[in-house]
C-alpha cells in the first residue's frame, strides 16, 4: 500500500510516521508514505524571487464573494496531484514490463481522497474496502478557509470526515486515515487477527499484577480472568462490551 500526501506541511508527519507500528511497517516495505508541497510544483506566477533571493509562493488568495480567511489556490495542488498520478504510472510502467509474481497485481488502482468536515464519515469499514481494492492512495490536505472547489471538480475524490468536528487542515485526518488503513494491510500488525475490529474485546482490560495497591486500596482482576474456563471468559468479555453499546 502506498500513501501519497498533498500537504503544506508534510514536516508535521515526521514524529507519528517515525514511531511504533507505522513507522515498523515503512521500514519493512509494507507500506510507503510520499509527500508532495503544492508549493513546489506551483507555476512561476505565483512565485516571486526577492533580492536576498528567497522566494515567495503565493499558495493562497481571498475568496471570491468575501468572508474571512484565504483560500488555497487550485494550480499548486492541481500540479501536486498531477506529480503524484505521474509518479504511480512511472511504477505501473515498471511493474509491466517485470514478470507478473503470484499475489501481487500487476495494475495500480488510485484512489484520491480530499478531507473537509461535510464530507462522508471515515470508517474501519471504509478502510477495509479501500485496502482491499487499491494500492494507492492520494490524500489531499486543506488549509485556511479550504481549497479552491475546482480541484474536486477536476479529480474525481472521496470527500471524507473524520468526526463532527473541525481541526486545523487535513494533515492529522491523513495520519488517522493512513494509521487505519495500514492496519488492514497484511503483515504490519504482528498478529493478523490483533485487529481489535476483528475479535470480540470488551470494554475492560488488565494485566499483572492480579492485585494492585494504589495508595493503600487493592484493585484486583475480575476472578473469571483467573478461572482459566474459555467459556466463561469469552460471556465475561460480551457481557462488559455490550455494556458500552
Amino acid at each position: 500500500m502506498r500513501f501519497h500526501v498533498i500537504t503544506l506541511f508534510p514536516e508535521s508527519f515526521n514524529s507519528y510516521l517515525s514511531e511504533s507500528i507505522i513507522g515498523r511497517a515503512i521500514k519493512q516495505k509494507l507500506i510507503s508514505v510520499a509527500f508532495y508541497d503544492p508549493r513546489k510544483y506551483a507555476p512561476k506566477d505565483l512565485k516571486k524571487k526577492w533580492p536576498d533571493g528567497n522566494v515567495t509562493v503565493y499558495a493562497d488568495g481571498r475568496p471570491f464573494g468575501g468572508g474571512p480567511g484565504m483560500v488555497l489556490r487550485a494550480e499548486p495542488f492541481l500540479y501536486a496531484i498531477e506529480k503524484a498520478l505521474q509518479t504511480i504510472k512511472k511504477k505501473q510502467d515498471a511493474l509491466c514490463k517485470k514478470p507478473k509474481v503470484k499475489g501481487k497485481p500487476r495494475t495500480l488502482k488510485t484512489k484520491i481522497i480530499f478531507f473537509s468536515p461535510r464530507g462522508e464519515k471515515f470508517t474501519t469499514e471504509y478502510a477495509k474496502n479501500v485496502s482491499e481494492k487499491f494500492t494507492d492512495i492520494i490524500f489531499i490536505c486543506g488549509r485556511y478557509e479550504g481549497i479552491d472547489a475546482r480541484v474536486q471538480k477536476i479529480f474525481k475524490t472521496d470527500e471524507l470526515s473524520i468526526g463532527d468536528y473541525v481541526v486545523t487542515g487535513g494533515e492529522l485526518p491523513a495520519m488517522i486515515c493512513i494509521d487505519c488503513i495500514s492496519r488492514q494491510v497484511s503483515g504490519v500488525l504482528g498478529n493478523f487477527d490483533s485487529r481489535e475490529e476483528e475479535r470480540v474485546s470488551s470494554s475492560d482490560v488488565y494485566t499483572r499484577p492480579e492485585t494492585l495497591v494504589w495508595k493503600n486500596k487493592k484493585y484486583t482482576v475480575p476472578e473469571v480472568l483467573l478461572s482459566g474456563n474459555p467459556k466463561l471468559i469469552e460471556a465475561w468479555k460480551n457481557s462488559t462490551k455490550n455494556e458500552t453499546l
